[in-house]
């Protein structure tokens, strides 16, 4: 897609996109559990396509229609020789490297963009020490098991998705198996996601105030029918966009959701605006005249950053978003591109080693903007076009796709 100025800004009903998160999961157990599971509200960006194509490779069926996803599992996960593509996702990576590890056959994983750059020492040392290897080789990754039960010794501040993985292949192991966790475990939420999700599928596990895992071996996913919940980290985008002004209502988010990313609501509340829910279970976002400035640590809510800073960029004080530095290792520097862009559009935001520092100012002034093919810069500059004086124009609009490849549609018009 060429360039893309933002003209029309969303209004009406927004119908929140299925939750990423939860679709990866989903889609990881269905295809790991014997007999023929259903998945609703499956999501289609770049990121699910990459974790369905890895496990068809890996011995599962999958069939789609409308939304809805067919999926015959398979109980013996073994890649047949292919190579397995997870894109630019990092969750599809860090999920299925241990799962791959369950076979003694080699398998190897390639990805796009930044992908290989972000860290697997966690999996390097502690897959010697089960029986598997994990070697860096030609611009991807080559494993191969078997992986042996005991016990797993995992930094907690790294990536909780080296959790997660191993949850999912644990216990598929003939014996029972334990993750020691070493640091206080940042992103507790996302494990929350996983164990929600594996009981779901019939998986006992046990959590020790997420420092220390219990996993029994020997066990089975069982087939089901699953819905997946709409996502916060994408409706943060338009829940932002109703607290600078736009007229929104948003449906399709669960208030008992296990998603941290929920505490956009918070957020929000905190900066002045009004919260209320619709007899349709959407939330309306009234904005107050003047929004006020906060402090918000993102270590557990990483992907809530970009809106937060728009939000932050033209709220009354001087805002801190704080233990950030994770986010320097996602798709692009995320606190180098989002200090950039926002003050390419008339923001004063400062850069910290791991914390952004955000003077607000009443309106910002518009640009161009580069998206640094990130799908969340480019949403946060559309957000932030809402408070432009001027047009917003981002080098790179088709990059949403990674994540929500509805984004335009209902960022310029709204759905039901």
């Amino acid at each position: 897609m060429p360039p893309k100025t933002v003209t029309r800004f969303p209004s009406g009903v927004i119908t929140a996109p299925p939750s990423k998160s939860l679709s990866h999961r989903a889609v990881i157990c269905a295809a790991l559990a014997g007999g023929r599971s259903v998945i609703e509200n499956l999501g289609s960006s770049l990121d699910i396509q990459a974790t369905v194509g890895c496990m068809t490779a890996l011995g599962a069926g999958f069939s789609f229609v409308n939304g809805r996803a067919a999926v015959q599992g398979t109980v013996s996960p073994e890649c047949d020789g292919q190579t397995l593509d997870c894109g630019e996702s990092g969750s599809t990576l860090r999920f299925l490297l241990p799962i791959a590890a369950l076979s003694g056959r080699p398998t190897r994983f390639t990805g796009q963009g930044r992908l290989m750059e972000r860290p697997m020492g966690p999996y390097l040392d502690t897959f010697v020490a089960h029986g598997a290897s994990l070697v860096a080789e030609g611009g991807g990754l080559a494993v191969q098991g078997p992986l042996t039960a005991g016990t797993y010794v995992l930094p907690g501040d790294v990536s909780s998705q080296f959790v997660s993985g191993l949850l999912f292949a644990l216990p598929l192991l003939g014996a029972d198996s334990e993750i020691v966790v070493q640091s206080r475990l940042e992103s507790a939420s996302y494990v929350d996601l996983t164990l929600s999700c594996l009981r779901d599928f019939g998986i006992e596990l046990g959590n020790e105030d997420y420092t220390r895992f219990t996993v029994r071996g020997g066990q089975r996913y069982q087939a089901r029918e699953y819905r997946v919940e709409g996502d916060y980290s994408q409706a943060a985008f338009f829940l932002v966009a109703a607290a600078l002004g736009a007229r929104l209502e948003v449906r399709g988010l669960r208030s008992d959701s296990l998603q941290g990313d929920r505490k956009i609501l918070e957020l929000i509340e905190n900066a002045g605006a009004t919260l209320s829910t619709t007899p349709e279970g959407g939330v309306v976002v009234v904005p107050p005249p003047v929004l006020r400035a906060q402090r918000v640590d993102v270590s557990d809510i990483p992907d809530l950053l970009p809106p937060l800073a728009v939000l932050m960029a033209v709220s009354e004080g001087v805002s801190e978003i704080t233990n950030a530095a994770r986010l320097r290792l996602k798709e692009c520097d995320r606190l180098a591109a989002v200090t950039r862009e926002l003050n390419a559009l008339g923001a004063k935001v400062s850069e910290r080693e791991s914390a952004l520092r955000i003077t607000g100012v009443p309106e910002l002034s518009g640009g161009s903007v580069r998206a640094w093919g990130d799908h969340r810069i480019a949403m946060m500059a559309a957000v932030a076009a809402i408070r432009c004086l001027g047009p917003v124009r981002i080098d790179d609009p088709d990059c949403v796709a990674k994540s929500y490849p509805g984004f335009w549609k209902d960022f310029e018009g709204g759905s039901v």
